[in-house]
């Protein structure tokens, strides 16, 4: 049921001041990731880099990642958001300086396989302390602040990087990158706290905030192995991740091959595939914000249902993202770009609200746990799509039978978010039988 509507123009602002906050960490996070492929053409010339050796860099960053998606997920449930941000912020300006100090290949290997594990916890994180200051009926604007950042990251990312990089050398590219962490670091440990604890929250923001619905505070009674298995037998919990984990497959299909692509297929140079590459991230970041965020929570504001609306909003931003099967059919780069477009935007559109769904759907406390889950799925794809891509690419000399495999996957995805999320409702704690 949803909650009453209330007069928002009265309410004081501070969690939105939060969601900002949320945003500019992961915004920061992606720059961090981002200046290794940027830095890369004058590593390989200083340190006699070969290609697997720049292939391995490239993969450190994700496998630690990804495998620490759920470990990091039951330890944020056990310690909770604000000690568990100021460590990851932490070590993310120590792994870019490291980075930046490094003499070789096994120096920078270390470094970004320290980066993976840093930032292993920043998307849980920004999920569960999103649940905690946003009712439900503006979780979605809330989520998609920090999501769009990560699509945002690579229209400004790159560019800054890079001039560091041109003017300074590679070495100040990763310190570009650390002074930023480090910055953001000083930042959460001043302006974030949980609501219960934060002393600038007004009782009326704090009133209007749980009684929209917010997720309730505090660590789960449960152990954290009991958490972890408890989760792991709900069917709710497998839509999501396999839901997710399709929509991983295309959006890091289109984040590590969409310049080699138009090179490649549509015989731009390096620059012009670079320009191209913009536009679809740029209309992405509008579609995550307006879609995703405003139009969803305008919607329940209204009173429609909840479920109908996110849901509505999932299934089809998946079934965009199968435009790109559009590109495939022509050999104009303006006419492929307006399809990759199409399908970068819908799946845009839909990463909030599968983001907003591990804070609607956890038991108490297993918040941290479910993104863990859900996230750990979604960076596997980031390890696989690439590759699988390569391989295709480079057997049939065409990214048609990718791009197939790539729709297949969303198929399977929508299905898993209809069959098996089902309705987006709490789940009962352990051993609390459902009412």
């Amino acid at each position: 049921m949803n909650a009453p509507s209330h007069p928002t123009l009265t309410v004081p602002t501070r969690r939105w001041r939060i969601g900002g906050l949320l945003g500019i960490g992961i915004l920061v996070n992606y720059f961090d990731r981002i200046s290794l492929s940027v830095a890369a053409p004058q590593l390989q010339q200083e340190f006699g880099l070969s290609s697997a050796d720049l292939g391995l860099l490239f993969s450190a960053f994700f496998w630690s990642y990804a495998l620490l998606q759920i470990p990091t997920g039951v330890i944020l449930d056990r310690f909770g958001t604000t000690r568990i941000g100021r460590l990851g912020a932490l070590l993310w300006g120590v792994a870019a300086t490291l980075t930046a100090c490094a003499g070789g290949f096994g120096g920078i290997f270390a470094a970004r396989v320290l980066l993976g594990i840093a930032e292993a916890p920043g998307f849980p994180v920004s999920s569960k302390a999103t649940g905690y200051w946003f009712p439900r009926r503006e979780r979605a604007m809330a989520t998609a602040l920090f999501d769009a950042a990560a699509k945002f990251s690579n229209v400004i990312g790159v560019p800054l990087v890079a001039l560091a990089v041109v003017h300074l050398g590679w070495r100040w590219g990763f310190g570009v990158s650390a002074i930023l962490s480090v910055l953001y670091f000083i930042a959460f440990c001043l302006i974030y706290r949980d609501p219960s604890a934060d002393k600038k929250l007004s009782p009326a923001e704090h009133q209007y905030i749980l009684q929209g619905g917010a997720t309730e505070e505090g660590v789960s009674q449960q152990s954290s192995l009991a958490m972890l298995g408890y989760l792991l037998r709900q069917r709710k919990v497998w839509g999501l991740s396999i839901g997710f984990a399709a929509y991983g497959y295309v959006f890091y299909l289109f984040l590590t091959w969409l310049p080699g692509y138009l090179v490649q297929a549509m015989h731009m140079d390096t620059l012009k595939s670079a320009w191209f590459s913009a536009i679809p991230w740029l209309f992405a970041t509008a579609a995550d914000l307006f879609v995703g965020g405003w139009l969803i929570d305008k919607m329940i504001a209204r009173g429609h249902d909840e479920t109908r609306v996110r849901k509505t909003v999932l299934l089809c931003g998946m079934a965009m993202g199968m435009a790109v099967f559009g590109a495939t059919t022509t050999t104009d780069p303006y006419i492929a770009i307006i399809w990759i477009t199409i399908a970068l935007s819908g799946l845009a559109a839909a990463a909030p609200v599968g983001w907003s769904l591990p804070s609607l759907i956890a038991p108490r406390g297993g918040t941290g746990t479910v993104g863990g889950i859900m996230n750990f799925a979604n960076n596997m794809m980031g390890a696989i799509a690439p590759i699988v891509t390569g391989i295709i690419v480079g057997a049939t000399h065409s990214f048609a039978n990718a791009f197939l495999v790539a729709g297949c996957m969303l198929v399977i995805g929508i299905l898993a978010f209809v069959f098996l999320l089902g309705p987006i409702e709490q789940l009962p704690e352990p051993g609390v039988s459902p009412e």
